[in-house]
């Protein structure tokens, strides 16, 4: 069955999954926590993608976010490719750390922005990490601590959420506090994270209930049957835009053919997969640029390259070691 095309548009709210290969523990030690988090930091001020809540876990991770103008595909790829390489070059191993694509469900805002918060931040005390929610205000690896005051994340949109409660700051921290306690009993939420029909109803009793009532849902979405049904029109007028608009082919060969008159080698010998050092330099270049900059997947850098996945994922590697040096 063929993948289901990412829903997504500036400005949509966004619960984002990761998992690590075959349970792989994506986070060894607190440098490598820091070092994933110094990666988000980064992409925030570049993208203007907005984080509303985030958890980090030994071997997944929960990220609440809003869109910005490029898009949750190229803010993810880049996050989870360039800490990736990081990753494997720090450990020595090598092949993937993540686990097929990431999950993301694109979640209508008025009816689950505070819930999602509070589900996602509670992560830690669920898997018993932290004793009890009072711990969790000084556990350092989820938005928690930012909103209650208790530790500074510039890159955290905390104003937003706590303004969900009171224009006062301080009230606003009380008020959250207690929501969050209020929720702590609640265990996994099957109408958070579950799939399609089951997530957007709140459960398989309120399924049951429909009988041969005709009601909107998808996987890729949290919310009313309305607003599923928004959403797919809205994705439907995109790709039938897109169809007629990407040009990232066009400027892909373009940025090809133009770093190869600068740097003065032979765009054939490069595409052909010639083996010069001067040819690979400039190649690992390309695949950084085409990559970060044109959002292609390394699979498409490597067609465009005339190399294989594995190929660009190591020119892209080597590319951030000298950049770095």
């Amino acid at each position: 069955m063929p993948r289901q095309a990412r829903l997504d548009a500036p400005g949509t709210l966004h619960h984002i999954m990761v998992r690590g290969m075959e349970r792989t523990r994506l986070f060894r030690t607190d440098r490598d926590r820091v070092e994933f988090l110094r990666r988000v930091g980064s992409l925030v001020e570049r993208t203007g993608t907005r984080i509303l809540a985030w958890t980090l876990m030994d071997n997944h991770v929960h990220l609440l976010l809003v869109s910005g103008q490029q898009g949750i595909p190229a803010f993810m790829r880049s996050l989870l490719t360039g800490y990736a390489i990081w990753y494997n070059r720090t450990y020595g191993r090598h092949g993937h750390l993540f686990q097929n694509r990431y999950k993301s469900i694109l979640c209508e805002e008025d009816a689950y922005l505070l819930e999602l918060v509070r589900y996602i931040h509670l992560n830690p005390y669920r898997a018993h990490i932290v004793r009890n929610v009072e711990d969790l205000e000084r556990y350092p690896w989820s938005g928690h601590g930012a909103l209650v005051g208790r530790a500074v994340r510039q890159w955290q949109e905390t104003e937003y959420i706590l303004s969900q409660f009171s224009d006062d700051r301080r009230r606003a921290q009380r008020a959250y506090r207690a929501f969050v306690h209020e929720g702590s009993t609640q265990g996994k939420r099957a109408d958070l994270v579950g799939g399609g029909l089951v997530r957007s109803l709140g459960g398989w009793s309120q399924v049951r209930t429909l009988k041969e009532k005709k009601t909107d849902h998808d996987t890729r979405i949290l919310g009313s049957s309305q607003f599923v049904a928004h959403i797919l029109r809205e994705a439907d007028k995109k790709l039938r835009r897109q169809l007629r608009m990407d040009t990232r082919g066009e400027q892909a060969d373009a940025l090809i053919q133009s770093v190869c008159a600068a740097e003065g080698i032979d765009e054939k010998e490069l595409r052909a997969g010639g083996q010069r050092r001067r040819i690979s330099d400039v190649r690992a270049h390309l695949c950084y640029q085409l990559s970060r900059e044109l959002a292609l997947s390394l699979a498409e850098t490597g067609r465009y390259l005339g190399v294989t996945t594995s190929a660009v994922f190591k020119a892209i590697s080597s590319f951030e070691q000298k950049k770095e040096k």
